[in-house]
């Protein structure tokens, strides 16, 4: 295989992997990278310090400063524009530019500005017009400006309702195995309403630690992460909001707006909370005291230790 350039655009680097298609008055510089089997369509201009994984399809109007770095599998809308300078002022320069990353599989729509600094994570949307202000976990579909979360990719959404006492106590299998998703009795009367569970019979294991998290500002998310050995039981005592689970491969959002609700959550299970309502309150029990040591916080990392090792489930 071989590069293609056409007539009418300008490539003066030599690190273009095969099969990479540069279109009419594109400009790469010198000192760019360029991987196999992308596509640079008319009036793209990449600076030096820009690397380009292989596959990547970048669309017309677009300009790649330096610092930016957009791995295998990335989507670049029309007109995206990237910024790598945070107080730009002409001819006076920072001693570096800030680092841009674009994560495998990801996609950015028409329009959208992406401000210096901040990873896009692999296999995040980020919808046309968009204004990127700070880093975007993976999978995420964020919109708006500023952007902020709306959904997540591929994932299945399956929104319990709000029961009452003519519903059915029980527990439900989530999409995710391991995962599932808690009805208790809710009994009410004049005097107000309660809801009640057993540690052990409803709640599959007993906590040794609680945590509760309130006054969430409505774009901001929670969770990121996952445990390697605790297990944790989700509960939204008041108002609501949203509870993804992620297994690697299945990925469920659960909507939690009744105090008779509950999550269960096992280690190796990637979880994210948000769409918090301004009253939201969730309550959290965990099976273990906390250990730092325990947490992994970067979803390539879970992708690679749940490839290595099963999920441990009680």
């Amino acid at each position: 295989m071989s590069v293609f350039v056409h007539p009418q655009g300008l490539c003066e680097s030599e690190s273009i992997g095969d099969g990479t298609r540069i279109w009419a008055f594109a400009h790469v510089l010198p000192g760019a990278r360029i991987g196999r089997d992308c596509n640079i369509c008319d009036h793209v201009f990449i600076e030096n310090d820009v690397v380009v994984g292989d596959r990547v399809t970048i669309k017309c109007g677009v300009q790649l400063w330096d610092g930016v770095r957009l791995e295998d599998e990335v989507f670049v809308g029309p007109n995206v524009t990237f910024t790598n300078d945070p107080f730009p002022r002409s001819k006076i320069y920072p001693e570096r530019f800030a680092r841009t990353v674009v994560a495998r599989g990801a996609s950015i729509g028409a329009n959208a500005t992406i401000l210096p600094g901040v990873r896009i994570g692999a296999n995040a949307m980020v919808g046309a017009g968009a204004v990127v202000t700070r880093d975007v976990p993976a999978n995420a579909v964020i919109v708006g400006n500023p952007a902020t979360i709306v959904n997540y990719a591929n994932a299945v959404h399956e929104t319990p309702a709000t029961f009452d006492t003519t519903q059915q106590v029980g527990v439900r299998e989530c999409s995710v195995p391991g995962v599932t998703v808690h009805t208790f009795p809710l009994v009410g009367d004049m005097r107000g309403k309660l809801t009640v569970g057993e540690f052990t019979d409803q709640v599959p294991f007993v906590p040794r630690r609680f945590f509760m998290v309130f006054d969430v500002p409505g774009r901001n998310v929670r969770g990121q992460h996952a445990h390697k050995v605790c297990h944790q039981f989700l509960i939204c005592t008041h108002g609501s909001c949203s509870v993804m689970v992620d297994d690697g491969i299945r990925r469920e959002e659960i909507r939690l707006d009744s105090p008779n609700l509950a999550v269960y959550m096992p280690p190796m299970i990637w979880g994210v909370q948000y769409k918090y309502s301004p009253d939201a309150v969730l309550l959290v029990f965990a099976s273990d005291s906390y250990d730092p040591d325990d947490y992994v916080r970067d979803y390539d990392e879970f992708l690679a230790l749940i490839a290595k090792t099963p999920p441990a489930r009680l």
